[in-house]
């Protein structure tokens, strides 16, 4: 069983910038591909982006490159998410996702979840 716990999140405004950390209780945290997915009110659950067990793959939705990075630090038990120039647009719960997987870019492929954390960007 892994448990995933995001914090980070918060109010911004539009330009502004959060990192989002997920913490993970389990002991083979380099044995998961992580990724963050984010889900909008009224709007599916969308993929933001993902990282291989190394960290040396990364993936992310096409809205959110060249804003947004993930990393992973396998030693602290711990994935991020730094976003910059954020948009109204990204206003959305984002969540922390682990996954048996090469590449984590679909929910289906998703083993386990975070709660969940709310960050919003106003104009």
């Amino acid at each position: 069983q892994v448990q995933l716990v995001e914090s980070g999140g918060g109010l911004v405004q539009a330009g502004g910038s959060l990192r989002l950390s997920c913490a993970a209780s389990v002991r083979t945290f380099s044995r998961y591909t992580m990724g963050w997915f984010r889900q909008a009110p009224g709007k599916e659950r969308e993929f933001v982006a993902g990282i291989s067990r190394s960290g040396g793959s990364k993936d992310y939705a096409d809205s959110v490159k060249g804003r947004f990075a993930i990393s992973r630090d396998n030693a602290k038990n711990t994935v991020y998410l730094q976003m910059n120039s954020l948009k109204p647009e990204d206003t959305a719960s984002y969540y922390c996702a682990a996954g048996i997987v090469l590449k984590l870019v679909l929910s289906t492929e998703v083993s386990y979840w975070g709660q969940g954390t709310q960050v919003t960007v106003s104009p």
